[in-house]
């Protein structure tokens, strides 16, 4: 069994780094809509004007679109691992 040098780990690309905050933002970005409902609805808010409904609608497909890039970068991840194990 072989240990590998810190030199020998795979370098981050750009497109990982990409997917990695856009999947972040987009929980974070749900995060803070849902707090937002919860305030606004404690407040009094009518929920059916304004921008009430896309705030609402980010509660729901933000976190499914993060999880889609999570597994992206994952599995983009995986496959270039075995590639460059494959070639060397």
């Amino acid at each position: 069994m072989s240990t590998r040098t810190p030199g020998e780990d795979m370098p981050i690309r750009r497109i990982d780094r990409i997917l990695a905050f856009m999947s972040f933002g987009l929980l974070l970005l749900s995060i803070v809509s849902f707090v937002a409902i919860m305030i606004g609805s404690a407040t009094g808010g009518d929920m059916r004007e304004g921008i009430w409904p896309t705030v609402g609608a980010l509660v729901w497909f933000a976190p499914p679109l993060a999880f889609v890039l999570l597994i992206t970068l994952v599995i983009m991840s995986f496959v270039r691992r075995a590639r460059a194990n494959k070639a060397s």
